[in-house]
Parts: C-alpha cells; sequence; structure tokens
C-alpha cells in the first residue's frame, strides 16, 4: 500500500466518523429540511465523480468511479423524493364542497 493510498483512507475513515457524530447530533425535526439542502451537495457530488473519471486509468478506478456514481445519483434522487412527501404534507386537501358556491360567506358571521 503506497503512503499516498493510506493518506487518503484515513480522511476517509476520519471524515465517516465525524459525518456520523454531526448527523446523529440533528434533531429529527430538522432532517427532512436538511436532506433538502443537501441535494445540491450530493449534485457537486455526482458532477466531480464523472470529473474524476475522466482521470481514470486503471480498470479499478472505472468500477469504484460507477460505484461513486450510482450512490451519488440515489441520494440525489431519494433526497428529492424525501423532499417532495414532505412538501405534500403541506398542501391543502380538497375538503367538502361548500353549499352554493366556493366563495360563498352565507352563514358567517364578521
Amino acid at each position: 500500500m503506497t503512503t499516498a493510498l493510506t493518506v487518503d483512507l484515513t480522511v476517509f475513515v476520519l471524515a465517516v466518523l465525524v459525518g456520523f457524530e454531526v448527523i446523529s447530533k440533528v434533531p429529527a425535526t430538522l432532517h427532512t429540511p436538511l436532506m433538502s439542502g443537501a441535494n445540491s451537495i450530493h449534485g457537486v457530488v455526482l458532477i466531480g465523480a464523472m470529473a474524476i473519471t475522466a482521470a481514470v486509468s486503471a480498470p479499478y478506478g472505472y468500477v469504484l468511479a460507477a460505484v461513486a456514481m450510482a450512490f451519488a445519483a440515489m441520494n440525489v434522487v431519494g433526497g428529492y423524493l424525501v423532499t417532495d412527501r414532505m412538501l405534500g404534507m403541506f398542501r391543502r386537501r380538497p375538503g367538502p364542497p361548500l353549499a352554493g358556491r366556493a366563495d360563498s360567506t352565507e352563514g358567517v358571521r364578521r
């Protein structure tokens, strides 16, 4: 194992540990809004994985690049699905029709 690979793996492991620690401290009420903001970050990760693939010369590099792009794409799509579901909770549901016209103010006291 080369020194560069050891440094890269060390940075990766530390990033995973720090990321897990930070995410575990986020309250559940903030998780979904943060997911919608993270979609743009994962879009950048997807573009970065594509750009790095252009510099790959070994077969294992293509495999790692494909896995990175697949995970980034799943994260982007999943994040948008969660955001859409969250926003769906705030949409108005159609209620029962009012007697008469929809803009009727009959029976409303002022």
